[in-house]
Order: C-alpha cells, then sequence, then structure tokens
C-alpha cells in the first residue's frame, strides 16, 4: 500500500505544482473547477446519495454555483465567506469529538449542504491565492504546510504513536503523530521565513498561522474520515490508487485554506 501511494504520489505531485506555477489564472481556475466538481461526486457519495442521478443534480448544483462564484467573485465579501468558513470548522470539530454521539449533520440533505460549506470556500480561497502577488508561492506553502503535516504525522505516529487522537473516527491517528506533523510544519515556516527574508515579527506570526493552519488541516482529515465511518466506506472513491478519491486527498486542504488565506494576507502581510 506505501508503494502504492507512493508511486501516485510521484505523478500527482508534478501535476499539482504545473497547475500552480504552469497556468495561467484563468487555467488554474477551470483546473480547480474541475476537481472541486469531482470532489462533489464523492461528497454526495458521503451524504448518502446511492443513486447516480442524484449524485449528478448535486454535481449541477455545486457547478452552478461555481459558475455563480465566476460570474461575482469581485463583488463578494471574500473575508467575510472565508472567516465564516473557519468559523465552520468549530462546529466540525464538535462533531468529531463527540461521535457516535451527538447530532446535526447526520440527515442526508444537511451533509450535502455541509459539502457546500466545505468545497466552496475553499475554492475561494485558492482563486484568492493564485490571484495575489508571489500567489504561486503562497500556494507552495500552503501545500508544503499541509503536505508536512501529513507525512510528519505519518511517521511519527509509526514511530513513536501511542496515545489515540479520536479512536471512535480514526484509530490510526495518535497524538504522537499530530505532534509530529505540527513540527513538520514549523520547519516548513521557519525555512520559508528565511527564504522570503521576512522580518523577525512576519515570521513568529507566519509560524503561528503555520501551526494553526496545520491543527485545522487534521481537522479536515478527521472530519471526511468521521463522514466515512458513518457512511460505512473506506475511500471516497478508488479514483487514485492507493489514495483513495479527490477528497481523501484535499480533505486537509478544505479546511486549511480559509484559515491560511485570513492568516496570510490580513496578519502576516498586512
Amino acid at each position: 500500500m506505501l508503494k502504492q501511494r507512493f508511486l501516485t504520489a510521484i505523478v500527482l505531485a508534478p501535476l499539482a505544482l504545473f497547475g500552480v506555477f504552469g497556468l495561467p489564472l484563468s487555467g488554474f481556475i477551470y483546473l480547480l473547477d474541475f476537481v472541486i466538481l469531482i470532489a462533489a461526486w464523492e461528497w454526495a457519495n458521503l451524504s448518502g446519495l446511492e443513486k447516480q442521478s442524484n449524485r449528478f443534480f448535486y454535481v449541477g448544483a455545486v457547478a452552478v454555483a461555481v459558475v455563480l462564484l465566476h460570474l461575482f467573485y469581485t463583488a463578494l465579501p471574500v473575508e467575510l465567506i472565508l472567516f465564516v468558513a473557519f468559523l465552520s470548522w468549530f462546529a466540525a470539530l464538535f462533531w468529531v469529538v463527540r461521535y457516535p454521539e451527538g447530532s446535526g449533520w447526520q440527515s442526508t440533505w444537511r451533509r450535502l449542504f455541509i459539502g457546500l460549506v466545505v468545497l466552496l470556500p475553499c475554492w475561494l480561497a485558492f482563486v484568492e491565492l493564485k490571484a495575489a502577488e508571489n500567489g504561486e508561492l503562497q500556494i507552495l506553502l500552503l501545500l508544503l504546510l499541509v503536505w508536512g503535516a501529513d507525512v510528519g504525522a505519518y511517521f511519527s505516529g509509526k514511530k513513536f504513536g501511542n496515545k489515540k487522537l479520536a479512536p471512535n473516527v480514526s484509530p490510526g491517528k495518535t497524538r504522537e503523530g499530530l505532534y509530529g506533523g505540527l513540527l513538520a510544519c514549523l520547519l516548513v515556516a521557519v525555512l520559508f521565513s528565511f527564504f522570503a527574508s521576512l522580518s523577525v515579527t512576519q515570521s513568529l506570526l507566519l509560524i503561528a498561522v503555520s501551526m494553526v493552519t496545520g491543527l485545522i488541516s487534521v481537522l479536515g482529515d478527521l472530519f471526511e474520515s468521521m463522514l466515512k465511518r458513518y457512511r460505512g466506506i473506506k475511500d471516497s472513491s478508488q479514483l487514485l490508487p492507493g489514495h483513495g478519491g479527490i477528497l481523501d486527498r484535499i480533505d486537509s486542504l478544505t479546511a486549511a485554506s480559509p484559515v491560511f488565506v485570513l492568516g496570510l494576507h490580513y496578519i502576516v502581510l498586512a
């Protein structure tokens, strides 16, 4: 399984980097549209829609929402939307901590609505990053933080893992893995601060934003794991060998991207 994951990652990582650095803003946005719509198809399954016709209907609804984002992006209060999206993850934290107890998300229509709250702000966050000055480097930093949190958690959890982080949701995740992932985020932030020649104050702020980004990326992963466990499936789909589906690869990014944009643009670079 690890070998298969590694081989798929070798293909996916260059493609992702090409999308970030090789495509103009318009091309990047269309690529983002494609990824979000595939994720919407998988989210429909997580929400309990078993018929393909119903999943197509949900994807169509998300596509309409994406078209509206295209048309009215410049008039949208992006900062406010991303802030509300960030706050919504506190509800996700509450549900993850209480699982399998608790309510408020189990019904199909509620999970479908949650999908909109998760996917559309992610679209906005990445467009905001790509459109910014040095936006490609900012996206690269976000990717490195999320990848670092994931890889650091995997290896530190495998080596030192003992205490379960959320046993009812994802038994394989440990607190030691979380600490290892946060350490990786710290290293990424320090190296990026040095590379970008940030001031001491900016560097400290970036470290703080990076640690929060790493933490909430873990929450995004746990939240999707909770939905999959409730739905009784292992992966969101079988699209990516060794990795599952698109959602299994971007779940952390959907949670991390809004807070990262807010922190970077309105705290670190303000």
